[in-house]
């Protein structure tokens, strides 16, 4: 969907403090008397009382203008390296808390989140905060040299707010209540839970905005549940309201004929989690944006007054970098700096996965960025949780340090001796004393302070991008068409080739600017609307080249199918089209002047309309629709030109076709030839290049650089060649004349 950019919502928020509608029955404490028929009437607190309009990202007002990446927050999160842990001293005796920040600070850790999960120890009764013990936390944190971020508590609601407030308390998508004794069971839209983070969240700010030692605030805890309720969807459908501004342009837009689904009331339109009309479905999923969206502005608005400028804001954002449950790049426009939560799970690393991943966090701010959480060795939420392999956690943390993270934490420190993660993987074990692989964290952290000086300041620099959209990412997960086709695996089967070929690859929402970058991909943009058709037009048009992947530009953003086929507001500018798409049973060969394979899964037949746009790739005979048909056209237009590939090609053609794209870019090859298994990534900043080596393999390998270079992890005279063993790190440094420069 074309972005109705959502409402600056700060003033809102402080204006009304989010309580509309406070006093009406479904504010009220429930008593001990309430049977669940009552109770299920309270609950829906939008039905009784009006729609704060606080609580809502207004469609078609413009957009806050995001945090300044030069802002004294975004220096104290990005101006060095961090390495840090999530701990949890409310689950422990006061009189462990020193030996545990004494081995802290013998590993190097230099930072550690607190607070996140503690409301009940924060607010143990309404209205009665308890902040002492996080007081005395903090300072002993101080006395051993390491910093603090604080999570609000509000992803875990303490047990006297859902037991006397039961509509908090979000609907399940099978339409049952959610409750305590987990977290997370709160609804998003909740006014009064939102009323009450607002108090919590504000009572820290005032009391830790200005706390020398406290350098960051984490808001909540990886956004992850919708709630089904009846306030819910009252918000939703004046959300659609405002959006579409009438039923008739709803109707439209929605195609409602089809199966008589023409709605003559804004209240006839349903909330669920079952599939149904696409355009209905897009909706959903930018409403459910705007609501986390407006769920966080309502925590930065009570942090913002109150904390000093030094101190930055973040969410870690969870579902391993990937999940769509909402759109990353809108939630993380209104934060300081974007942060993740980056785990394996089962099996173990896959670079080129976790890579892309990396640089598609990266992408969210186009900024350098946090791991707010990793595993240490284990998780214990995989089918298999099995362990890293020595020197592999290693090999991670460095590998994010590579792609443009300034800090990793790990989750977590020491385990709670109850609770539902015990078997996780953590760096002390229940006796206080390190785990194995507390030794290998601590060799993390000595070479972090040897180079963290030098990587200060310094962040990747790509000439490629990959591009996607939120939008379309939904419209292809709504219809997929073949269950075999899976959208990260299509942008993988383009990531990993670049990757090898440059070693420095952005993935960035294709509205981004991006004048910077020879040449741009874009594996599956579904939804074109014609601003991004324009935007697309006009990159192509001042010299940029574009490759569009199949699937491209058949839809609006509104979920319609695009009238003028595929690649809709593109078909102009490629001067061709797609006379048909069809998922394939099996693979079909294709040939031409750009090399030739095989194509799978998905194919299209394509036609060029006019002499300009060239036939790059043709069907081979048979007895298919696809026979002789064009699979690849290629047109220039203005300075520069688009591709269109029809198809998903095999990984030899595919890196073919990206060779040629970027050799007729004028992207030289990357001067270093790689071993297997080796991965190499660049910093740049400050008059040097950073680069950082890693042999995730099992055999020692072998590079050869490009020029000489210090070696900094091994201080001595420059070197030409490094040895890497199995999980080996190199990082190295040499003087640029030109930043960025290849």
């Amino acid at each position: 969907m074309s972005r109705a950019a959502p409402t600056p919502l700060a003033a809102l928020i402080a204006a009304s403090a989010l309580c509309a509608g406070c006093a009406s029955a479904a504010h009220r404490p429930s008593t001990a008397a309430a049977t669940p028929a009552r109770a299920a009437v309270t609950a829906g607190s939008a039905t009784t009382s009006p729609v704060s309009p606080a609580l809502l990202a207004r469609p078609g007002a413009a957009q806050r203008p995001a945090p300044s990446r030069s802002s004294p927050a975004a220096a104290t999160a990005l101006g060095r390296l961090w390495l840090g842990a999530a701990w949890y001293p409310e689950q422990w005796p006061r009189s462990r808390w020193n030996e545990d920040l004494s081995l802290m600070q013998a590993a190097g850790i230099n930072v550690v989140r607190v607070g996140e999960f503690a409301w009940s120890r924060l607010e143990p009764a309404q209205g009665q905060y308890h902040f002492g013990w996080l007081a005395r936390a903090i300072r002993m944190a101080q006395q051993h040299h390491i910093k603090v971020v604080i999570g609000t508590p509000t992803d875990a609601p303490p047990v006297w707010l859902t037991s006397r407030y039961p509509q908090v308390l979000r609907i399940e998508r099978n339409g049952r209540r959610a409750q305590h004794g987990n977290r997370r069971q709160f609804s998003y839209s909740s006014p009064l839970y939102r009323k009450f983070c607002r108090e919590i969240v504000t009572r820290l700010a005032q009391r830790f905005g200005h706390d020398p030692d406290v350098i960051g605030w984490q808001i909540d805890n990886e956004y992850t549940n919708e709630s089904y309720d009846a306030g819910t969807r009252a918000q939703f459908q004046e959300w659609l309201h405002r959006r579409f501004g009438t039923l008739a342009a709803l109707n439209r837009r929605w195609t409602t004929a089809y199966w008589s689904q023409t709605y003559t009331a804004w209240s006839q339109i349903p909330l669920n989690a079952r599939p149904g009309n696409p355009g209905w479905m897009l909706a959903h999923r930018h409403f459910v944006t705007d609501t986390w969206r407006s769920y966080q502005w309502n925590q930065i608005a009570a942090l913002r007054p109150y904390i000093a400028p030094r101190q930055f804001i973040t969410s870690n954002f969870g579902g391993l970098g990937w999940s769509d449950n909402w759109d990353h790049y809108t939630l993380a426009h209104d934060l300081d700096l974007a942060s993740w939560d980056d785990y394996v799970g089962e099996g173990h690393l896959d670079f080129h996965r976790n890579g892309a991943m990396s640089d598609f966090v990266r992408g969210w701010k186009r900024q350098d960025y946090w791991v707010m959480e990793t595993q240490p060795g284990f998780v214990d939420w995989a089918p298999i949780s099995n362990s890293l392999d020595k020197g592999e956690v290693r090999a991670m943390t460095w590998q994010s340090i590579g792609h443009g993270a300034d800090a990793v934490l790990f989750w977590q420190w020491r385990s709670a001796l109850n609770g539902q993660e015990q078997y996780h993987g953590t760096l002390v074990g229940p006796d206080g004393r390190p785990v194995p692989l507390y030794h290998e964290v601590a060799r993390i952290g000595r070479e972090f302070r040897r180079v963290s000086a030098a990587l200060a300041g310094t962040t990747p620099r790509s000439r490629v991008a990959i591009v996607t959209t939120y939008d379309s990412r939904w419209a292809i997960g709504f219809q997929r068409q073949s269950a075999d086709y899976r959208q990260l695996q299509v942008l993988l089967d383009y990531y990993r080739p670049l990757e090898d070929l440059t070693h420095s690859v952005d993935i960035v929402n294709a509205r981004a600017p991006l004048s910077r970058y020879k040449v741009v991909i874009a594996p599956g943009l579904n939804v074109i609307s014609p601003s991004l058709g324009r935007h697309l037009a006009a990159y192509v048009r001042a010299g940029g080249h574009l490759i569009l992947g199949p699937r491209s530009g058949m839809k609006d953003q509104y979920g319609r199918l695009n009238v003028e086929r595929q690649p809709g507001p593109l078909a102009t500018v490629l001067d061709g089209r797609v006379q048909q798409y069809y998922a394939l049973e099996a693979p079909v060969a294709v040939s031409g002047p750009a090399g030739s394979g095989t194509a799978s899964l998905w194919a299209e037949a394509l036609q060029p309309l006019s002499h300009r746009t060239r036939v790059l790739l043709r069907y081979a005979p048979h007895t298919s629709w696809l026979s002789r048909q064009p699979a690849a056209l290629r047109r220039a237009y203005g300075g520069g030109d688009i591709t269109y590939l029809g198809a998903l090609f095999d990984p030899k053609l595919t890196r073919t076709l990206l060779q040629r794209a970027l050799a007729a870019a004028g992207v030289r090859p990357a001067a270093v030839k790689l071993p297997p298994d080796v991965e190499l990534m660049r910093r740049y900043g400050k008059g040097r290049e950073i680069t950082i080596l890693i042999n995730h393999g099992a055999a020692t390998r072998t590079v050869t650089l490009p020029g000489p270079m210090r070696d900094l992890l091994h201080p001595g005279p420059d070197v030409r060649q490094v040895a890497l063993r199995a999980q080996g790190v190199a990082v190295l440094e040499r003087t640029t004349a030109a930043e960025g420069a290849r």
